[in-house]
């Protein structure tokens, strides 16, 4: 289930609001000017057939929001070497905390991540699961933890042929916050 937690920036130990309702959540995200919808979720999506299983969704959010590129990702554990070092430098890029020139909208098709939004003083983690769709404003501090066995299928929006590019604030912030493992440990 969604998990929405609230901390101040300075406090990782406090927490303000947590909550798995979805009003509530996406009340809270609202007020930063961050979308948050649920979709049905189906059964065997993979990055092969995410955007036709969610075709008529995915057109209506690029005729709404103006995209002009939609991909689908792919994170699925494996025992392979190789496959280990890569997830754990994905993660790694994505634990720095950044802001895009662009809305980052993410919808989980399968498994789950955590965006960590840094607003004002405040840092708002939501813990997104299959059926999500999360839609951070340009420009909006934050992070994305995939945990240290991504597992998930997710479909990106972009607004121009570039795709995913971060600008890396340089704060650390990120280390003092609970990771998704923490977060989703005996979920």
């Amino acid at each position: 289930m969604t998990l929405l937690t609230v901390w101040p920036d300075t406090d990782p130990a406090t927490v303000v609001v947590r909550t798995e309702d979805p009003d509530e959540i996406a009340a809270e995200l609202e007020a930063l000017g961050v979308r948050f919808e649920q979709w049905p979720v189906l059964p065997g999506v993979t990055r092969e057939n995410a955007l036709e299983a969610y075709a008529d969704q995915v057109a209506r959010v690029t005729e709404t929001e103006g995209y002009v590129l939609v991909d689908a990702m792919e994170m699925t554990p494996s025992d392979d070497p190789g496959w280990l070092s890569t997830a754990a430098a994905a993660r790694l890029k994505f634990l720095a905390e950044h802001t895009h020139d662009d809305d980052e909208d993410r919808f989980f098709a399968r498994g789950s991540g955590v965006f960590y939004l840094h607003v004002g003083d405040r840092v708002y983690a939501v813990l997104c699961e299959a059926g999500d769709l999360l839609s951070v404003p340009e420009n909006t501090t934050h992070w994305f933890d995939m945990g240290t066995r991504p597992d998930y299928v997710s479909i990106r929006f972009f607004h121009d042929d570039d795709g995913w590019i971060g600008n890396f604030t340089g704060s650390e912030i990120a280390k003092s916050f609970p990771t998704f493992d923490e977060i989703t440990a005996g979920r």
